[in-house]
């Protein structure tokens, strides 16, 4: 493998600046999850200035891991006795997605003039990889598609802490943790993480890394392996990483295809939210959770940006990964539906245009 050149790694250590500096700024001013939602929408405004920032590839997977083992670490040991109360959130995670990309589709379609599969694959709330996988085979316009998709990524982080700071709504405090894993444990678990991330990856299964990783620090905490906490500098550098990750995919979008995309991806987003939160508060009626923890596990944002909210406000992240999961097991069949109704209704418009 190939030496990183010095430039290279220069904007590197600038851009993991950028997302320390921002994030430091944010949990000063007492913001919950400052390091996370700072440090992303410093390297978001850095990026979008043309300040060359960059997060490779290989660091990406360190992210991965990093949240995976912060979320299993961070599971609830009554975690498994909750889960008889997931079927009412599952089955409204469900109406959740179907109304979200029904209105926000046609939103952006009526209004904004988008052609169907850009409007709709830019509704579709996750699974990006796939979204742009579709799109590069020549459904919709994937500049367009992936502004919006990151847009909706980066309002969500942004979106959760400033509700719970300035809305009425109970969460769980973030407990304090009197004891610390060891960094002999910290390697095991990072090995064993890294094992069946690796695993998931090779099954195809979506977010393998994260939900592998997870999966392994999660079994080994109910394993009675260990019960010990992350150690906060780590998680903070956990945080100043997955906020320059999301930062870094603004990274070669032009202020003007930023604009043209913009308008439709805000109201996009504030639809989403506003159903999101609609459908939260059904949730709540019925089962004893704090609102906030409801709210990540319907919210469609990116899992790792989801995962580490929930990590950072205090919340069970087994019930956020697992209705992320369910998400992205739904969006699998969806997604394909959807393009192939939009390519029928192409070809029945052509026919009718040709008669």
């Amino acid at each position: 493998m190939p030496l990183p050149q010095p430039k290279n790694f220069l904007v590197l250590l600038l851009t993991l600046a950028i997302s320390a500096t921002g994030g430091g700024i944010a949990s000063l001013l007492g913001l919950p999850a400052g390091w996370l939602m700072g440090g992303a929408l410093a390297v978001t405004v850095a990026a979008m200035a043309g300040v060359p920032v960059v997060l490779p590839d290989w660091l990406r997977t360190v992210v991965f891991v990093l949240i995976g083992m912060s979320m299993g670490a961070s599971v609830a040991p009554d975690s498994l006795s909750l889960i008889a109360s997931w079927p009412i959130s599952l089955a409204a995670l469900a109406v959740e997605l179907v109304i979200i990309v029904a209105t926000t589709g046609w939103m952006l379609s009526r209004v904004f003039g988008l052609d169907a599969g850009t409007a709709y694959l830019s509704s579709f709330p996750g699974h990006l990889s796939f979204v742009m996988g579709i799109a590069a085979t020549g459904v919709g316009n994937s500049r367009q598609i992936v502004i919006i998709q990151v847009i909706r990524i980066l309002m969500l982080t942004i979106a959760v802490p400033i509700g719970a700071t300035f809305l009425p709504i109970d969460h769980f405090e973030v407990a304090t943790a009197s004891a610390f894993l060891s960094p002999l444990q910290l390697i095991l678990l990072a090995l064993g993480c890294v094992t069946v991330g690796w695993i998931f990856e090779r099954l195809r299964i979506p977010a393998g890394m994260v939900l592998g990783a997870m999966a392994a620090a999660t079994a080994a905490k109910l394993g009675g392996l260990y019960s010990e906490a992350m150690p906060t500098p780590l998680v903070i550098l956990t945080f100043i990483l997955t906020g320059a990750m999301i930062g870094a995919r603004f990274v070669g979008i032009t202020r003007q295809e930023f604009m043209a995309a913009a308008k439709g991806g805000l109201i996009a987003t504030a639809m989403t939210v506003g159903i999101v939160t609609l459908m939260t508060l059904g949730v709540a009626q019925l089962v004893d959770m704090p609102f906030g923890q409801i709210w990540l596990g319907l919210s469609p944002g990116a899992l790792e940006g989801m995962g580490a909210l929930g990590i950072a406000l205090g919340y069970d992240t087994a019930f956020i990964a697992a209705h992320h999961v369910i998400r992205l097991l739904m969006l699998s069949f969806a997604i394909p539906a959807v393009v192939v109704i939009i390519r029928w209704q192409e070809r029945r418009s052509a026919q009718q245009r040709h008669n």
